[in-house]
């Protein structure tokens, strides 16, 4: 308190024009502080909504990937829905690929209807497949022109001859449902 009160007493001493100057001098200070102060605040905004903004761009680039992931694979499958002919079947992309092993069995199956799609099933047997074989066979009816999805698989080793396997698949493939039905 005491530096306050000799503070205002040298001030009071003053000449008035010298009291004029410091008065001005020390509002120029005051608003300089007050400037400050609100452009602070300003900045401090300005860097809060760019933070959240870079925050929202990293989301939508990783939405955007896996939208484009997602129209690449539903490309995918129209194409191969395109390709697919009404009389087609699930024995006769069998017969396409063309392995056979030592005998095979083919039993259609009620297939089902989803959402535009019809589904031709039917049960695969194949026997004396080389392990070999079986991949190939597997990999070009999921990886085919057709869209053939594998419900259930079934490898065994032969009872004779240990390095052959007897697989029973249910396959179905998809066929795009008549107009009349959608």
């Amino acid at each position: 308190m005491k530096r306050l009160g000799l503070l205002t007493e040298k001030y009071r001493a003053m000449e008035s024009g010298t009291r004029l100057r410091w008065g001005i001098g020390i509002a120029c200070l005051l608003i300089l502080a007050l400037l400050y102060s609100a452009a602070d605040k300003r900045v401090a905004l300005l860097a809060k909504k760019r933070g959240a903004r870079e925050a929202e761009l990293a989301e939508m680039l990783v939405l955007k990937q896996r939208y484009l992931e997602a129209t690449g694979t539903a490309q995918k499958l129209a194409n191969r829905l395109a390709a697919t002919r009404p009389d087609d079947s699930p024995a006769k992309i069998i017969d396409e690929i063309g392995i056979k092993g030592k005998g095979s069995q083919i039993k259609p199956l009620k297939g089902e209807e989803r959402g535009g799609f019809v589904e031709d099933a039917a049960e695969v047997k194949l026997e004396g497949l080389s392990a070999n074989e079986a991949v190939n066979l597997v990999y070009r009816l999921e990886k085919g022109s057709k869209p053939v999805l594998i419900k259930k698989a079934l490898i065994k080793t032969r009872f004779d001859d240990p390095s052959r396997l007897d697989l029973t698949l249910s396959l179905a493939l998809l066929k795009p449902a008549p107009q009349g039905q959608r």
